[in-house]
C-alpha cells in the first residue's frame, strides 16, 4: 500500500468514525448496522456483545442515544486491509429509562471488505476523571 493510498484511508476513516457517531444518535439500526460488518462484537466492562443484541436493544427502544461526541480528533492507523481508530467519546445513552452518561476512549477494528471498511470489533475503556 503506498502513502497517498493510506493517507486516503485515514481521511475515510476519520469521517467514517465521526459518520458513526452520528449513526447512533439517530437511533436507527440500519443506519448503524451500516458501519458494522455481520461478525462485530462490543467489549465492555459487561464482556462481549454481538451486533445482534445491540442492534436490537435499539430497534426496541430499550437502547437510546441523545449524544454521542467525539472529543479527540480519531487516531488512525491503517495496516494494510486493517485499521484501528482509536477516540475519546462522551455519550448520552438511555438504556430502559435510566440515562447513562459516560466519557470513554474507544477503539474500533475496522476491515477493508469488498472496497468497504466495516467495524468488526468496539471495545470502550471508560476514561479517567480530570
Amino acid at each position: 500500500m503506498n502513502q497517498k493510498s493510506d493517507s486516503e484511508d485515514t481521511v475515510q476513516l476519520a469521517r467514517l468514525a465521526r459518520g458513526w457517531a452520528e449513526a447512533i444518535v439517530s437511533d436507527d439500526p440500519a443506519r448503524i448496522a451500516a458501519f458494522m460488518a455481520d461478525d462485530w462484537v462490543i467489549v465492555s466492562d459487561s464482556g462481549i456483545d454481538p451486533r445482534e443484541k445491540f442492534l436490537s436493544l435499539v430497534e426496541s427502544g430499550a437502547l437510546s442515544h441523545s449524544a454521542m461526541d467525539l472529543r479527540t480528533e480519531p487516531r488512525v492507523r491503517v495496516y494494510g486491509d486493517t485499521a484501528v481508530v482509536t477516540a475519546r467519546v462522551t455519550n448520552a445513552a438511555h438504556y430502559q429509562g435510566e440515562r447513562h452518561d459516560a466519557d470513554e476512549w474507544t477503539t474500533d477494528v475496522f476491515v477493508r471488505r469488498q472496497g468497504r471498511w466495516l467495524c468488526v470489533l468496539s471495545h470502550i475503556t471508560p476514561a479517567a476523571p480530570g
